[in-house]
């Protein structure tokens, strides 16, 4: 199936790790231009690799935005537009969790859940303020978020990073109404059980409140959770979770918008 995206300009927020990074690495494959928004010092040597693997087809750059800075979204949105064009498409999936596991609740003391938000719901709104006014403009333009099945099913595992999630579908929804008659599109994509810093994270915070005696390592932890909870059986990884995205950014994803797509191995499923 052809996508049709050579030569398209796509900015990514988390860009320089976990699926922020797959999904760059497909657009680049596509023969996209890549710019890497990422609060990581390494984000510019991640846009170097993609440089390198993917040559003069794709060319990449890396800024460094923290998400919770909205100066900092706006400069890398001007380096953006200066060195490789304007941006066609953007995918945010910045995201942090709390760093405790949340079961019961009262785990998470209140002092821990204003950072998240501010990153996780007001850090979506920072960029979706300063991208969307070039979209309307231009009349067209795609935008992905990422959120979780966590925001759909009330997760017990991190309340904070849960709630954020699902303000991040709620608000996407809202996107997708009010960009519709400029001709831009806004999804949400939600994944599961994906191997990435943020599910290790959850992992070590329930690790460390355990006894010696009921303490797993983290590939036992997470084979059981997926036994239980995953049809499938098995992990989704951040290429598979890229594929949908790029798919929703393309022409033929063209009718899609204000959806919410999971790829959880039939995780959450709603009848």
């Amino acid at each position: 199936m052809q996508l049709h995206l050579e030569n398209h300009v796509v900015a990514i927020t988390g860009g320089a790790s976990g699926i922020g990074r797959a999904t760059a690495e497909l657009f680049a494959a596509e023969g996209c231009r890549v710019a890497l928004w990422d609060l990581a010092p390494n984000v510019a040597a991640v846009a170097d690799e993609l440089r390198t693997a993917f040559g003069a087809v794709a060319p990449a750059l890396g800024c460094v935005v923290d998400v919770t800075k909205r100066d900092t979204i706006a400069a890398a949105l001007a380096a953006t537009e200066a060195q490789i064009g304007p941006i066609d498409h953007l995918v945010h999936a910045a995201a942090i969790g709390s760093g405790k596991f949340g079961f019961p609740f009262t785990n998470v003391p209140p002092a821990a859940w204003p950072r998240v938000l501010e990153v996780n719901i007001m850090g979506m709104a920072n960029v979706a303020d300063v991208v969307a006014p070039r979209f309307t403009t231009r009349r067209g333009g795609t935008m992905v978020f990422l959120a979780s099945v966590a925001g759909q099913m009330g997760s017990q595992t991190d309340p904070p990073y849960s709630a954020s999630k699902a303000a991040n579908i709620n608000f996407a929804q809202c996107l997708a109404k009010d960009l519709a008659p400029h001709g831009v599109r806004v999804n949400t994509v939600c994944p599961g059980m994906v191997q990435t810093p943020l599910n290790e994270g959850v992992w070590r915070s329930w690790h460390d409140a355990q006894p010696p005696e009921k303490r797993r390592s983290y590939a036992d932890w997470a084979a059981e959770k997926i036994r239980a909870v995953v049809p499938l059986g098995r992990w989704q990884s951040p290429a598979d979770i890229a594929d949908t995205i790029v798919f929703l950014s393309s022409a033929r994803a063209a009718q899609i918008t204000g959806q919410t797509i999971n790829v959880d191995g039939g995780f959450v499923m709603h009848w």
